[in-house]
């Protein structure tokens, strides 16, 4: 990769772009310090020596050689953005983000390895965040190690808006809201969560889109300071709305699934610090959310 040093780099040194404006993980960046293939003006220089605005710098993130151990299955995808470091895919339901164990294949990790594989670049693919195997919508995956290290710090330090759309029954009073309540494990259930003083914090911040007061139900926008598992599901079940179709919390099987949706992604791109906003339509045949029109 060739990056031409900006006004605002002017000064910093090699070092300084990678450990201190980049944030890099310290063993990538002895990797790349020992293996002597990082470049300014096609000539190596010192780590600490100052750069100027307008040299060149060459990262070698797309020459390195990275062992590819995702099975690539031809699942047909949607693919809503892709630039050569980062890709958005939209998750239909029952698929799981990524593969439980080597043998499985079928996964939207595995559909967006195909995706490269297809388009003649086979290659790293790593899954940021993830949703329950039954929640559709946008999900974020890294193309490199360099825009996977910076996108996993960028998440850790909520840099990542995720905003989704819920449809729960009974009528939400308030217009919006906010549910704070730790979540831990249910010991008596493998995979179901529950409220816990001992749990991990949780907050799920909501406003109300449409109701339906005839079926009993509510549309809801949903963002989360925080990605616990299974979070919106278990704080709209405690406060005595869980989801439709989410029969694991005590919603009624109307669906054959939860109505969940992560329906738009935004962050600022780590390599280019361009604004990225993509949003996922629905996928549901026949829709779950029929007249919604999301902002």
């Amino acid at each position: 990769m060739l990056v031409t040093i900006p006004d605002k780099w002017n000064q910093f040194t090699i070092e300084g772009i990678f450990k201190d404006y980049w944030q890099v993980p310290k063993g990538l960046i002895h990797e790349w310090r020992m293996g002597k293939e990082v470049f300014v003006n096609n000539q190596f220089r010192s780590w600490n020596s100052s750069l100027k605005a307008g040299e060149c710098i060459q990262i070698p993130i797309f020459t390195e050689e990275i062992e590819v151990s995702v099975h690539p299955s031809d699942l047909q995808i949607s693919i809503l953005y892709e630039d050569e470091h980062v890709l958005i895919a939209n998750k239909p339901a029952g698929l799981d983000t990524h593969p439980s164990s080597p043998d499985q294949v079928q996964s939207l990790l595995n559909g967006a390895a195909y995706h490269l594989f297809a388009e003649g670049r086979p290659g790293m693919i790593k899954h940021i965040h993830r949703l329950d195997r039954d929640t559709t919508g946008a999900v974020l995956f890294a193309k490199n190690r360099l825009a996977g290290s910076m996108l996993d710090k960028m998440l850790e330090d909520r840099k990542i808006k995720r905003t989704y759309v819920a449809l729960c029954e009974g009528i939400l009073a308030k217009n919006q809201g906010t549910i704070s309540e730790k979540i831990g494990r249910d010991r008596h259930h493998a995979t179901r969560r529950r409220v816990s003083p001992t749990g991990q914090t949780a907050v799920t911040h909501y406003q109300v889109l449409r109701r339906y007061p005839k079926k009993k139900l509510s549309v809801a926008k949903c963002s989360l300071e925080s990605g616990r598992t299974h979070q919106i599901r278990v704080h709209f079940s405690h406060i005595g709305h869980p989801l439709a179709g989410d029969s694991l919390y005590g919603g009624k099987p109307v669906y054959p699934r939860q109505a969940l949706h992560a329906y738009k992604i935004e962050f600022i791109h780590p390599i280019t610090e361009e604004t990225i906003v993509c949003r996922a339509p629905f996928l549901d045949n026949p829709p779950i959310f029929p007249d919604i029109h999301l902002p």
